[in-house]
């Protein structure tokens, strides 16, 4: 069976976050702004979103 895949994209700038915030968004690698990924969905990265969940949008992908 395939693994469930969400897609994760940056929408706000990581400008004046702190540094484990932004360290979490380049290990979601995320670039820079709108930049998108599509990750497979385990609860490490739905950790990493949790934690700049103010930061990022997520949908199915």
């Amino acid at each position: 069976m395939a693994q469930k895949q969400i897609k994760v994209t940056l929408v706000r700038s990581v400008i004046g976050t702190k540094e484990s915030h932004r360290a979490t968004v380049r290990g979601l690698g995320l670039g820079r702004m709108n930049s998108s990924r599509v990750l497979v969905d385990t609860p490490e990265v739905r950790g990493m979103i949790r934690k700049v969940d103010y930061l990022v949008t997520v949908s199915e992908a």
